[in-house]
């Protein structure tokens, strides 16, 4: 039955705010991707939809830029092993590396984010590495699908603000099969500790373990996975 509830504009941050791509290697375990990310980030911030969008649906658009902790879950992803096409999805996904380096690791990689624009460079990246098998999927953490369920979710860098972290675990809780498993990384942020607690409070098992990331002879930046699963 369709749902009779108004359905909130999803965004898509306009492309001419972006400039031209820039194609970065990112080398995760010895391994090289390529990933396109905007040019122009700095003057992303002024364009006018975008400003309305900060202003009025406080949607920060964070996910256009390579972040330490897509890194650093990158970078863990390829020393681990899993189930051959294994159905993954990637919350929150940005520009997809951490997508692409499941699909290379022959996972089934759905991956999602709030921006429609983000999905186009995930696409875009997951093809410049060769990978035309996967899917992408607009999705409000606060409203999603009745229908979804994946036995793995890779999450990294999604809490910013102390009011992510409650729609975040609400959807991981909603969407993570029951015998599944979460990998998320995060880079020690203000919230962390919030996370933690709010983990604790919700009925799921997790164990931590630090680890760093950054770019090759550049800062290598401190952060934390994640590794959740329903209590």
């Amino acid at each position: 039955m369709m749902s009779n509830t108004p359905q909130k504009k999803m965004p898509a941050t306009p492309r001419e705010a972006l400039g031209p791509t820039i194609w970065e290697i990112v080398i995760a375990a010895d391994t090289e991707f390529t990933i396109g990310r905007p040019s122009e980030t700095d003057k992303m911030l002024t364009h006018p939809d975008v400003l309305n969008d900060i202003t009025y649906n406080e949607n920060m658009p964070y996910w256009a830029e390579i972040w330490p902790s897509a890194r650093m879950l990158a970078k863990f992803l390829m020393k681990e092993q899993f189930t051959p096409n294994q159905k993954t999805l990637e919350i929150g996904c940005g520009l997809g590396l951490v997508g692409v380096v499941g699909l290379h690791k022959g996972l089934n990689v759905t991956f999602s984010d709030y921006d429609a624009t983000a999905l186009e460079f995930a696409a875009e990246n997951a093809r410049a590495n060769g990978f035309e098998n996967f899917a992408t999927m607009q999705i409000d953490w606060r409203n999603v699908p009745d229908d979804l369920s994946f036995p793995l979710i890779l999450a990294s860098d999604l809490v910013y603000e102390p009011g992510n972290v409650d729609p975040l675990l609400k959807m991981i809780a909603k969407v993570l099969a029951p015998d599944g498993l979460c990998l998320m990384t995060d880079q020690d942020r203000i919230p962390a500790q919030l996370l933690r607690e709010t983990l604790d409070k919700s009925g799921f098992v997790y164990t931590t373990q630090a680890l760093k990331a950054g770019l090759p002879g550049g800062i290598r930046h401190k952060g934390t996975l994640y590794t959740i699963r329903k209590g």
